[in-house]
């Protein structure tokens, strides 16, 4: 029976074999995964080889439950000018109408709404002025969509570029909060999802509203 040796590293052939594997495994950690998975490229060989173009700019932020959510990097940023009509659009004279002597009757609604991947939906409610109205939305994934919450003055005869007033915008997967109305008018969200899935929300009203016929396609009632 013949026996085979097999060859056997020294101590010095084995460290030097782990000192190496160890500088490429560092090489490929600086040129390719931390451009790829992470966005930083320290050395710009990342950017040389092509890298960087893999990397898809998200963070992780905790949920008031613990869990965790990802939110998109890549999201324009929020400014002044893009609040509400453009300076050309007159605000109308019936904005400045006083409060009505009585309100309209308390109530409360559960309102599904399905927003299609790369589109946007409004859903709006009639409010008087000065009613308050409390809300609260939530995506069902905590999916991050774009609102633009905002208020259109009741006019006679709107003309054709109709003032509107935001009173807030955001990139978000839940809001809540007690909302004053400025104007007699139609007030509400316009939800704009930039996801590559539809996304499905849940809006909670409680107050002094109505909800208006022209949205029952968009959300339906709990």
């Amino acid at each position: 029976m013949e026996t085979t040796n097999q060859p056997s590293l020294s101590k010095k052939q084995l460290i030097k074999s782990v000192i190496i594997a160890a500088i490429i495994g560092a090489v490929v950690l600086v040129v390719a995964v931390l451009p790829a998975e992470y966005g930083r490229d320290l050395t710009g060989l990342g950017k040389v080889f092509g890298f960087d173009k893999l990397y898809v700019g998200q963070s992780e932020e905790e949920n008031i439950d613990g869990t965790l959510q990802v939110v998109p990097k890549n999201v324009k940023r929020l400014k002044l000018e893009k609040l509400g009509s453009g300076p050309d659009v007159v605000k109308p004279s019936e904005a400045q109408s006083p409060p009505p002597e009585k309100q309209l009757e308390i109530r409360s609604d559960a309102i599904t709404i399905v927003v299609p991947s790369g589109k946007g939906l409004e859903y709006k409610f009639k409010a008087l002025k000065l009613g308050s109205v409390k809300y609260d939305w939530s995506t069902s994934k905590n999916d991050i969509v774009y609102i633009d919450f905002h208020g259109e003055v009741h006019e006679e005869n709107p003309p054709e570029q109709v003032f509107f007033e935001s009173y807030t915008l955001a990139h978000s997967n839940n809001m809540a909060g007690t909302f004053t109305a400025p104007f007699d008018g139609k007030h509400g969200w316009y939800f704009r999802n930039r996801n590559v899935f539809d996304v499905t929300i849940t809006l909670n009203l409680e107050g002094q509203y109505e909800l208006l016929a022209e949205y029952e396609k968009v959300g339906q009632t709990n």
